[in-house]
């Protein structure tokens, strides 16, 4: 009896040491999206005893998360993020990415959601944002969103001289400034544009940038709630195509020949969910977004088999 009594509390620290490494499944709610379209929690499975320990990713469980990414050519970059997390969480400290495309954000996101003791916020400094910084620590430190995104109002008389987005983006980065580095650019008409970037460069981008294309210019930073955005204008119209490739799909949402479209496929210049293809028979689906250089963005809506076995495909036009 005196053993058993003895042995008793040993038994239960043992006990309670494996349920706290094996865990029950449960919804992470150490994930929250501040400036993006996208909303978290997610209930991710990653084994049967439920969500994984930054220690077990140490351990080899890196190969099993990165197995789940859909967007391979997003891996090493969803990769570095795991690192960042291990690093944040066994140090306890917060560390922050730059600037990530849309599809990184998502898988990056999906990614972290599998982490226990993992806490990541997503903000890209608007509601719309589609190039957001992901900032990671410990759920215990990462207590509220940090102040890792500025905005800049650039000023210029552009009444007679209009300015794309590409006139902007391009007169920044002959500043020498990275693109990982800048948020959204989001164009004001003949007020010029905001641009979102990181605190650390705001001073130099003020002191450097004098011009965007031909218009003289002024940069002054402003406080994000007063970002000026507008919901993007749409068109929405149908197609029935023979199949769901994205040389058919393209030409007919941007109004141009197959074979032109062949051709800039081949140029590198259409990209699908921001990534470059280089296959016309690349399969698009219902919430795929088509960029074509010079031309704009596409969304792949509602997709309907017809009865004779085409496609009518919903195609939304970004204006």
């Amino acid at each position: 009896m005196a053993a058993a009594s003895v042995a008793a509390p040993w038994l239960l620290r043992r006990a309670f040491q494996a349920l706290a490494f094996c865990q029950p499944l449960h919804i992470n709610r150490n994930l929250s999206f501040y400036g993006n379209c996208c909303s978290f929690p997610v209930q991710t499975p990653l084994r049967s005893s439920g969500l994984c320990h930054v220690a077990q990713v140490i351990k080899g469980d890196n190969d099993v998360l990165l197995k789940g990414v859909g967007d391979k050519s997003a891996i090493e970059e969803v990769k570095h993020i795991l690192e960042m997390a291990r690093r944040a969480a066994t140090r306890r400290e917060v560390l922050h990415t730059d600037f990530l495309t849309p599809p990184v954000i998502k898988e990056s996101m999906l990614v972290l959601g599998k982490l226990a003791d993992v806490k990541a916020v997503a903000q890209g400094g608007y509601p719309q944002a589609e190039r957001c910084r992901i900032s990671i620590g410990h759920s215990e430190v990462l207590t509220s969103d940090p102040d890792v995104v500025a905005a800049l109002n650039i000023t210029g008389n552009f009444g007679f001289q209009p300015c794309s987005h590409g006139d902007f983006l391009g007169a920044i980065l002959g500043t020498g400034i990275a693109r990982e580095k800048l948020g959204d650019i989001i164009l004001q008409g003949e007020k010029g544009a905001h641009i979102l970037i990181v605190p650390e460069l705001v001073d130099f981008l003020m002191s450097t940038l004098d011009k965007v294309g031909n218009v003289s210019v002024s940069c002054m930073q402003i406080p994000l709630l007063a970002l000026e955005y507008e919901p993007p204008r749409t068109q929405s119209f149908k197609t029935v195509e023979a199949s769901l490739r994205v040389d058919a799909l393209a030409s007919a949402g941007f109004k141009i020949s197959r074979s032109k479209l062949v051709n800039l496929i081949s140029n590198g210049d259409v990209r699908v969910n921001w990534t470059s293809v280089t296959k016309n028979g690349t399969i698009l689906k219902t919430g795929d977004i088509v960029s074509v250089s010079g031309k704009g963005r596409l969304k792949i809506g509602e997709i309907n088999t017809t009865r004779k076995g085409k496609f009518a495909v919903e195609l939304i036009r970004y204006l």
